[in-house]
């Protein structure tokens, strides 16, 4: 309140007081709310898909020179261009604006989680192997329970990258081409110069995806908690 309504060091309505954005959040919560809902639904199903099929065409590309072949050419052209470049193809092939968004969502998940894993897979120490192999393993044996374990740290660094590639595409998509979530939500409210809008937007989404990261790193400390010098969140 000191730098925005009372000295005005900060102007209004660019700067809106904090008062003012609560009580957008107490007076708006329904709106909020329903954007809030549509962003992490479209968030966790593109999510879900992209590292899900991430993790395939890792372990495939890291494990198999025959499939790195055919899908090391796909990662190096696909890859490299940003998530959001395809958002007005995406629009044109898909037949609603969620698909279409939750495919451009999954697309910016998929290459680093590719990428890490198949790193992760591919660099894992051949010893492993050996002492699996003299104990009977076969090689669906060394893939899941050899080779996926040993790549776990790289597996998680690209479930983090893919994670914040996400938050980035699932504002843009929904502030180019999508009429709902919190990404449209502050589009819309910036185009009324409703600035206190917006705030209380951003505030609800730095919870929400802060949460998300809490949530991720939990998961990481619980199955890799036989790992050293891990960051903590």
């Amino acid at each position: 309140d000191v730098l925005t309504a009372k000295t005005a060091v900060l102007p209004l309505p660019y700067f809106p007081a904090p008062g003012q954005i609560l009580d957008v959040i107490v007076t708006d919560w329904r709106m909020l709310l329903k954007s809030a809902a549509y962003s992490l639904r479209m968030l966790g199903v593109g999510y879900l898909i992209g590292g899900g099929v991430g993790l395939v065409t890792g372990v495939l590309t890291g494990w198999s020179k025959r499939w790195s072949y055919w899908l090391a050419p796909l990662q190096k052209v696909i890859g490299p261009i940003p998530a959001t470049a395809w958002i007005p193809i995406a629009m044109t092939i898909f037949p609603t604006s969620f698909t279409a968004s939750t495919f451009i969502l999954a697309l910016s998940v998929w290459f680093p989680v590719t990428v890490m894993t198949g790193s992760g897979i591919a660099n894992t120490r051949r010893a492993y192997f050996e002492v699996a192999q003299t104990l009977g393993a076969d090689k669906k044996y060394l893939v899941f329970r050899v080779a996926v374990p040993a790549a776990l740290p790289n597996i998680f660094i690209g479930l983090f990258m893919g994670l914040g590639m996400s938050f980035v595409t699932l504002v843009t998509a929904e502030m180019l081409g999508v009429k709902a979530g919190l990404g449209w939500y502050i589009q819309w409210a910036e185009g009324w110069a409703e600035y206190r809008k917006v705030y209380a937007s951003l505030v609800l989404m730095a919870l929400i995806f802060s949460t998300i990261i809490t949530l991720l790193f939990k998961i990481r400390d619980k199955v890799l908690v036989w790992q050293k010098g891990l960051i903590k969140w």
